[in-house]
């Protein structure tokens, strides 16, 4: 992905964080340079990716196929030092955008609307090989759980949830013409390098080509502690 295309997606997800009156923490604001000046304090940031992380999946389509992610808060399995066993995350579509089928080995999550388009959710259960199961899934949202056959779309509206189980399938989509939608994750501790098996390959963090200064630095880019 262009520097250039990173810092206008950025941009384009703070005025839909704006426009539905979410607050981000003060972290998701520091340019590089102000970047340059925090020491070890902040090494909590820095150790569990918390921040802006733009994606592509590694298909050079964003317009079609990506995210656009905050993490805002996340702990560690593996550092004893973070005591956090939850994560919670912003995430940014287009309505005219999918992010890929995918299930998370260990992490339960709930996928929440919170506000702009109708959010779809398509869910399959895991075959146990890492294919997509032919059998029914069960669905748990906001208090109510029932089934829908393999391949269904949940639809969520906003405010509305659905939990994601381990094992279980599931792919973005957004109702076309219902606009961009800003969709909350609140989850088990999140590990986006260990934790994640996508039905096709793809892949997760962008190379990126400098055409342009950065606007915000990406969660795995911070300068190490100068003290």
């Amino acid at each position: 992905m262009k520097r250039s295309q990173i810092n206008a997606i950025i941009k384009e997800m703070e005025a839909l964080v704006k426009e539905n009156r979410f607050s981000l923490p003060p972290f998701c604001n520091w340019t590089p340079e102000e970047w340059k000046s925090k020491g070890h304090e902040y090494d909590e940031i820095r150790d569990n990716m918390l921040g802006w992380d733009i994606t592509d999946f590694g298909l050079g389509d964003f317009d079609k196929i990506g995210f656009g992610l905050i993490t805002l808060r996340n702990g560690n399995q593996h550092d004893p030092k973070y005591k956090k066993v939850y994560a919670e995350k912003l995430l940014f579509l287009r309505d005219d955008m999918m992010a890929p089928m995918h299930f998370h080995w260990f992490k339960s999550e709930d996928i929440i609307n919170r506000g702009g388009g109708t959010l779809l959710i398509k869910v399959y259960n895991d075959d146990g090989d890492g294919g997509l199961a032919d059998s029914d899934v069960l669905v748990n949202s906001d208090g109510r759980s029932y089934s829908v056959p393999a391949g269904s779309l949940v639809k969520l509206e906003n405010g509305e949830s659905i939990t994601i189980w381990p094992h279980q399938y599931h792919e973005f989509h957004v109702v076309p013409g219902t606009g961009s939608v800003l969709i909350g994750e609140v989850s088990q501790c999140n590990d986006d390098n260990t934790d994640n098996r996508f039905y096709e390959e793809v892949g997760r963090f962008p190379a990126i080509e400098e055409d342009e200064e950065p606007y915000r630095l990406l969660c795995n880019e911070y300068p190490p502690a100068q003290d």
